[in-house]
């Protein structure tokens, strides 16, 4: 049954959460009567919320309700706020203030697909733990693991804004779980040769272009924003200053490290200088590579025109400058540090170098499993200096008694 609350509501415990029933005396619209509000209110879960928690929950909404004292707290669920509401007029503004305009629309974009259009029109009273499980493993099922675990993030960080502004006492994306079987993400790399390939199969200004590309694992947004006020052929480098994307010129780069001077080997560089005579417009303000009318070059344009055509002639898994970046950044494991890998790749973080782009090369794993065991079959310390000291026996008999049991195995080769 349900209880009164200090002249202020009812509390009703029913199933597994507790109901508040308040009391609130309004004016009629219509007929200018007065009125009274008992629309329920979910205050939270019995197994959270003791009796006493609950009243006092009632009694503070309430209070809320009647313009008693000033709050910057919402009123809580009372089946009129859907999410979608929710994202549109409290999450999405909140965001979008730490976003820039490209990024904003693609977030956008990808809230809008993956969550808004199943769930937008579900009040925030239904939402559970289980039914978002559920719409977590249904993006498994049809997404990449990128795409799962950003939406698992949007999620979890949308009802957290909920709580805070009182829209829910309880957050039942807390606990929701990454689903085992996600599908990967594309982590096609090549080889030195099949890069070589390419390399060789174009003309010069695309060998000058994917070269460059190549030798600084430059993004393409950097890439076509190149000016020939960038080029320092003294100083052998390129000063990356501003980038490109659907068309616009940006003055800022994807990290705060994504722009600035860039080092160009010094034979690159002499081509460089070449094209320079070659190219139609080498004033300053020009672009290096230029489309028609002097303009920067299209990204999917050129990925269509010349890496498509060029994967397919070579017989090449997938040729894009994503996979020329990652490839770059997995087989300099090879050349030098991995936080050279991160400064070449201009990331701010090396976690972002080692686990997004460096991929795992089964040959070097081998070569590394071969060079431990090499180094655990050199002589130990100890064997040497009981040979610099001239009685090497005992330390080999003490050996010998502990190999009596596996006399079989091969004995590490120790010099006698």
């Amino acid at each position: 049954m349900s209880k009164a609350t200090y002249g202020t509501g009812n509390l009703s415990k029913r199933g597994k959460k507790w109901y508040g029933y308040p009391r609130i005396t309004k004016k009629d619209p219509v007929t200018g009567g007065k009125v009274i509000d008992r629309k329920p209110i979910i205050l939270g879960s019995t197994s959270k919320l003791t009796k006493t928690a609950a009243r006092e929950l009632l009694a503070r909404e309430i209070a809320k309700r009647k313009g008693w004292f000033k709050t910057n707290g919402q009123m809580m669920n009372d089946g009129s706020v859907t999410f979608g509401w929710l994202v549109r007029n409290r999450y999405l503004p909140l965001k979008e203030g730490d976003w820039k305009e490209e990024t904003a629309k693609n977030k956008k974009g990808l809230i809008q697909t993956n969550l808004l259009d199943d769930l937008a029109e579900i009040p925030l009273e239904n939402f559970s733990r289980f039914a978002l499980q559920l719409h977590v493993n249904k993006l498994a099922k049809n997404c990449a693991r990128d795409t799962v675990l950003q939406m698992r993030a949007y999620l979890k960080d949308i009802f957290e804004e909920a709580v805070d502004q009182d829209f829910l006492v309880k957050d039942p994306a807390a606990r929701v779980k990454i689903p085992p079987q996600l599908r990967e993400s594309d982590k096609t790399t090549l080889s030195w040769d099949q890069l070589r390939g390419a390399l060789e199969a174009v003309d010069a200004e695309d060998r000058i272009l994917l070269e460059l590309d190549m030798s600084d694992a430059l993004r393409p947004s950097e890439l076509f924003a190149l000016r020939w006020k960038c080029f320092d052929p003294d100083e052998s480098c390129l000063i990356l200053i501003e980038t490109v994307y659907k068309g616009k010129i940006r003055p800022w780069g994807k990290t705060k490290k994504s722009l600035g001077k860039i080092h160009i080997p010094e034979q690159l560089a002499l081509d460089l200088l070449a094209w320079k005579k070659l190219c139609p417009d080498s004033s300053p303000e020009a672009f290096i590579f230029a489309g028609e009318g002097g303009q920067f070059l299209d990204t999917d344009s050129y990925r269509k025109r010349v890496l498509k055509q060029l994967a397919d002639l070579l017989n090449l898994p997938k040729l894009t400058f994503q996979v020329i970046r990652r490839t770059i950044a997995t087989l300099s494991q090879t050349k030098g540090h991995v936080k050279s890998t991160q400064g070449m790749l201009r990331h701010t973080r090396t976690p972002t170098s080692t686990d997004g782009y460096m991929q795992i090369i089964p040959e070097g794993v081998t070569q590394m499993i071969e060079s431990v065991n090499l180094e655990l079959r050199k002589p130990s310390a100890s064997l040497k200096e009981q040979e610099r000291t001239g009685d090497p026996d005992s330390l080999r008999r003490a050996v010998s008694r502990r190999r009596t049991k596996h006399s079989k195995l091969t004995p590490i080769d120790t010099k006698s």
